[in-house]
């Protein structure tokens, strides 16, 4: 399973998209097909439980008092605060809508519009909303996240709509987050609404197989079964698409999230799969480190829900030198099936 896994922290860019989409990442690289060798290591905020605790009667007072203006359209809500400043002790949340549909399962890639005020003044935090463009998506099993977002979330169904006050250990910690005017002390509010889960495969119109590529046999819970026999060594990067969905077109910056299977064009071993642990898709962003060559050229200008084959010729995965756990030797070609799920 790849090991970049998508972490909010406070020197993300100033959207709460590209908070998930830029923040840093822990874990080696190994012989994770969507890691280079490149990408380095750092720090994720610090982590608390991240389970809701049972609701203090001063802190859900304060949670209560607040008034929401719901949005019109593609407009984000707003918030009138009765009193200020805000400050829980923990993470307090009240729902306001429960919703209809299934409850989110606690490792979920959960489709969230949401929009995060100043517990001080009720102002919007700069860039902090969904409303107006699209949902994001959140990673309820990631222990990077921040938690107060992770515990607001957790436990809701798809349609659920709600409101909740993070204390700053749940958010940003001491530090902060001074390019978004939320300084170590301050409480933040999240309104939020629950559009869904991201789909377990490509959803799309089939497109028949090309002569030449590799043959897949696709499973729902289980890798793909993807034979090589036959399949010219590649001069370049050939891509095959065998589902072509309707989603977004991904361009640079985007965070994606695909689900995948890789296997050694020269016998067909399969070295990784995002089947590994649990089915859970991987989250990395397009025109950065972190994944390799063939990856990044390949799902640019494609559409959320494409699967994708790829014959990746070594000059595009691991070269000269391989992978660096050595699992992937050096001067190896490679094949991939790609689901792209999700990208915002």
């Amino acid at each position: 399973m790849p090991k970049k896994a998508t972490r909010l922290t406070a020197a993300a860019a100033a959207s709460v998209a590209a908070m998930l989409a830029l923040s840093a990442c822990g874990g080696d690289s190994g012989s994770d097909p969507t890691s280079d060798a490149k990408s380095k290591a750092s720090a994720s905020p610090s982590a608390s439980p991240m389970t809701l605790a049972d609701p203090k009667p001063a802190d859900a007072k304060q949670v209560d008092s607040i008034k929401i203006v719901e949005g019109k359209g593609k407009k984000a809500p707003s918030i009138k605060l009765k009193d200020k400043p805000l400050s829980v002790s923990q993470t307090t949340r009240t729902v306001l809508d429960k919703g209809q549909g299934k409850t989110l399962p606690d490792d979920a890639f959960v489709e969230v519009d949401l929009a995060m005020f100043s517990g001080k003044d009720g102002k919007l935090i700069q860039g902090s909303e969904t409303y107006s463009s699209s949902p994001i998506v959140l990673t309820l099993g990631n222990e990077g996240s921040l938690p107060g977002l992770v515990k607001s979330l957790k436990g809701q169904k798809i349609g659920a709509h709600g409101v909740a006050v993070m204390p700053p250990e749940d958010l940003f910690g001491e530090q902060g987050a001074p390019q978004y005017g939320v300084d170590g002390k301050d409480n933040l509010v999240l309104v939020y609404d629950v559009r869904g889960v991201l789909p377990d495969k490509a959803e799309g119109t089939p497109v028949p197989p090309k002569k030449g590529m590799p043959k897949v046999k696709f499973h729902d819970d289980a890798p793909a079964d993807i034979s090589t026999e036959g399949v010219a060594k590649p001069k370049k990067l050939v891509t095959e698409k065998l589902i072509a969905g309707k989603g977004k077109e991904i361009k640079t910056g985007d965070q994606v999230y695909a689900s995948y299977t890789g296997v050694r064009l020269k016998d067909g071993t399969m070295f990784d799969t995002s089947f590994k642990k649990d089915g859970q898709p991987f989250p990395f962003v397009v025109g950065q480190p972190g994944t390799i060559e063939a990856w990044q050229k390949a799902v640019k200008g494609a559409h959320v829900g494409d699967r994708l084959v790829l014959v990746a010729p070594s000059k595009v995965g691991y070269g000269k030198k391989g992978s660096p756990d050595g699992s992937i030797k050096p001067n190896t070609d490679l094949v991939f099936v790609i689901d792209i799920l999700a990208a915002n």
